[in-house]
């Protein structure tokens, strides 16, 4: 499912199931947006944020690992940036 206008935050989880840690639905669909349907950008300068752009309505949108205390950040999120904290954060774009 694409991503819908009025959405500005996917958050995903990790659940405990079967002695093991899966990622909830949220989670598996910001990895198929990622690796199927938007265009990535820009990486931060730490190396562990991803700049993607929506192909469609052109809107940027940050794609960040914020359990730093988990194995490899633990579980995405896909948080819908403004033009004005892109240009900041990740200075390879142009105003």
């Amino acid at each position: 499912m694409k991503l819908q206008k009025e959405e500005t935050k996917l958050i995903g989880k990790w659940i405990f199931e079967d002695g093991e840690f899966k990622s909830d639905e949220i989670a598996k669909r910001i990895i198929f947006l990622k690796d199927n349907y938007l265009d990535k950008v820009a990486i931060s300068e730490s190396g562990w944020d991803i700049l993607y752009q929506d192909p469609e309505d052109k809107r940027y949108w940050e794609l960040t690992y914020p359990e730093s205390e988990l194995q490899g950040g633990g579980a995405p999120s896909l948080i819908n940036l403004e033009k004005d904290k892109v240009i900041l954060k990740y200075k390879t774009l142009k105003e």
